[in-house]
């Protein structure tokens, strides 16, 4: 409940009166389905997830309860209640997953494609890489690592990300609300991935430690070379 109460308190200065901040779970259908009757919401941003890879490595149960069927059930309260537009958040994980994370967000993209074929709902789907200091990203372990003196773990010499900013994340989202057309995977142009080698390079006063964790991949794309998508 810190996010919440977090961002209660930096959006003090609006209208709080018109704002509801609801604290609970999306895989609670009594909740839920009380929150969808009650405010009837027209646009929806899905962006609740467990999304620690290595940890969802250790608990694939409450990966597969969250990430699949925490999502299945709000897509289909947005379909059941009439909202307008569903903007889904997914991750560079589900090209090729190799993680449960990747998997169970890949299973996601598959029911919303299926979803929004019988919906009314407007179902879009957005695809992020590394957002640089979100919660959980890498840069800010890199930072806090090299404050404390080091070591810098690397989990793999060859490791490469792609990588955008908070303020282009935000942005990304809120145009593919804005389409008026269904169906599409928006990506956002993030250029060439970056090295992590790098960040050693730059602070090589520092000792790195290489050890991939389980269900990382050395190299992520965001789309397949083939239009045709598959979950090894």
């Amino acid at each position: 409940e810190n996010y919440l109460f977090d961002l209660r308190t930096n959006l003090n200065s609006y209208a709080v009166d018109k704002m509801h901040f609801i604290f609970g779970s999306i895989t609670n259908r009594k909740k839920m389905e009380t929150i969808f009757s009650t405010y009837r919401p027209q646009l929806i941003f899905h962006t609740a997830a467990h999304k620690h890879v290595p940890l969802m490595e250790e608990n694939v149960d409450e990966a597969i309860y969250n990430n699949v069927f925490g999502t299945k059930l709000v897509a289909d309260l947005a379909s059941r209640f009439g909202a307008e537009k569903f903007v889904f958040v997914s991750t560079d994980k589900v090209v090729r997953p190799t993680s449960i994370m990747g998997k169970t967000k890949r299973i996601a993209e598959h029911y919303i494609q299926h979803i929004r074929e019988k919906s009314s709902p407007r179902f879009m789907i957005v695809r992020f890489g590394n957002v640089i200091g979100s919660k959980g990203s890498v840069v800010p372990l890199f930072k806090k690592q090299i404050e404390s003196g080091g070591p810098v773990t690397v989990t793999h010499p060859d490791m490469q990300r792609y990588f955008m900013l908070i303020s282009e994340a935000v942005q990304l989202i809120l145009q593919a609300a804005a389409f008026e057309d269904v169906g599409h995977v928006f990506l956002l142009d993030m250029g060439k991935p970056v090295f992590f080698a790098i960040t050693v390079m730059l602070v090589n006063i520092f000792y790195a430690k290489t050890l991939v964790s389980n269900g990382e991949e050395v190299m992520r794309n965001m789309w397949l070379p083939k239009l045709r998508d598959f979950i090894q």
